[in-house]
């Protein structure tokens, strides 16, 4: 079945999402192999299962603006634009890397895309995007903080919504609550129970959106973002959603209650995403066959370019900080 050209054009954002969703998806599932069998060295901090957030927020971003991540980082590197080569060579320290190899899983910095930086220190997304956001008033450019819930009980948390309220910077914030701490319940170290209600507290605009729901994020992103852009300050967003895997590859998840992890996946974004596009816009699912045949065979051919690239050599590659 065709789509309509009404229709064709109510499922072109969710349709460009939905791809990018799996594009983030198999670099994951591609990176777990890969340090399984050694590629990798150190560790990683998969992003399986949180999709919808970085993509959908990234959605309505321009080349221009900018965003911060956590170490949690590969979903809003490759959301914003970050090449998956680049990143997968970045991972197993090669020189096409987007670092030359020299930055690893957790501190990837790609300006060219307007990754400021993956942060390794808790709520320091929250700090560098909030920093970056006061010359981001000047030039019209929007910046995103993503973090963790863990991140709302940091000092950063509270100084940095307070500053860029009080300034009306062009920050938004976007907490995904992905229910852990490390292997900590967020409830239990998180006084107040709601998290959105901290930031309201400072009179940020503040939304709870089901962060597995695509068009949900894309929704109240894009309502964030353009008040940003037009002077009127800052905004925050807690996106409610989960992580499939553990909190890093030495985490097995044993801690998660019986059943929780099986609820969660019967809301995979994707899968949901996939079943509106089919149900709701009538999208052909030969055609979604197509661009999850042409994704796959993306990360394919990214991996094995990575894979061939040379480790770097520090006598004719100097790291730049260090170059004379």
């Amino acid at each position: 079945m065709e789509l309509g050209s009404e229709l064709a054009t109510e499922a072109g954002p969710l349709l460009d999402g939905y791809g990018r969703m799996l594009l983030l998806r198999y670099f994951e599932e591609a990176m777990q192999r890969l340090f399984l069998r050694g590629d990798i060295h150190g560790t990683v901090h998969l992003y399986a299962g949180q999709e919808a957030v970085s993509v959908g927020v990234c959605s309505v971003l321009e080349r221009s603006d900018q965003v911060a991540a956590t170490y949690r980082g590969h979903g809003a590197a490759l959301a914003k634009g970050t090449e998956p080569e680049a990143l997968a060579a970045e991972l197993m320290g090669r020189e096409t890397g987007a670092c030359g190899g020299r930055a690893g899983s957790m501190n990837v910095i790609d300006l060219e895309h307007g990754l400021l930086g993956c942060f390794g220190i808790v709520g320091g997304s929250i700090a560098t995007a909030t920093g970056a956001a006061l010359t981001a008033q000047r030039e019209n450019r929007v910046v995103v903080a993503f973090f963790g819930d863990g991140a709302a009980n940091q000092a950063y948390f509270h100084e940095c919504l307070n500053f860029a309220q009080v300034l009306k910077l062009p920050v938004v914030f976007v907490c995904e609550n992905n229910g852990y701490g490390e292997f900590t319940p967020w409830q239990q170290v998180t006084a107040g129970g709601d998290i959105a209600a901290r930031a309201a507290s400072y009179d940020l605009p503040a939304a709870k959106v089901d962060g597995n729901d695509l068009e949900a994020v894309m929704r109240d992103a894009r309502q964030a973002v353009d008040r940003a852009r037009v002077g009127d300050g800052p905004s925050f967003i807690e996106a409610l959603t989960y992580r499939h895997l553990g909190h890093s590859k030495s985490d097995a998840g044993a801690y998660r209650p019986e059943g929780e992890l099986e609820r969660w996946l019967d809301r995979d974004p994707i899968a949901l995403c996939r079943t509106r596009l089919t149900t709701q816009y009538g999208v052909d699912e030969q055609r979604l066959e197509h661009v999850e045949r042409d994704t796959q065979e993306r990360i394919g051919h990214a991996i094995e370019a990575a894979l061939a690239a040379p480790y770097p050599d520090p006598q004719t590659h100097p790291a730049t900080e260090y170059a004379p």
